[in-house]
């Protein structure tokens, strides 16, 4: 290859690496542009709290991080159980099923921890700050995720 061919592939492999590098800067921030704010946010940014609001929702908060951690814990252990079913097996199976069966009864206690954190949380919150609160649970809950 002369030199001349060599430095135009050496220049468009750099052009296509600088190219990929941002396109993919691009999508990381936009993403992080339309990311649905967390829950703490909302409620500790946005609703204006008390102090003692303030207290009561960390004692909450607290409580609901104990908690949270060893249903993820089982999540995590079910996902696995899954992942060790379908490569110990054809297809579907028993184990596989199972399985599944075990993945989403985490999943649901799980959620059901979540739901009960988020109604409690809303417990301290006024009248006008619950109506906002509400509003925005709704809204992230119906944002498409795909």
């Amino acid at each position: 290859m002369s030199a001349g061919w060599k430095s135009i592939a050496i220049t468009a492999v750099l052009a296509a690496l600088a190219s990929g590098a941002g396109t993919w800067a691009s999508a990381n921030w936009m993403m992080r542009q339309h990311a649905t704010p967390s829950l703490h946010a909302l409620v500790h940014h946005d609703l204006d709290l008390s102090a003692d609001q303030k207290a009561r929702l960390d004692v909450i908060e607290a409580r609901f991080a104990a908690q949270r951690a060893p249903l993820e814990a089982e999540v995590r252990a079910a996902n696995d159980e899954l992942a060790r079913a379908i490569e110990a097996s054809n297809g579907d199976s028993p184990a596989v099923r199972a399985a599944v069966d075990h993945f989403h009864v985490a999943m649901g206690d799980l959620q059901k921890a979540t739901i009960a954190h988020v109604f409690e949380m809303r417990s301290t919150l006024t009248p006008t700050q619950a109506r906002i609160f509400d509003t925005r649970i709704v809204d992230a809950l119906r944002q498409d995720p795909g």
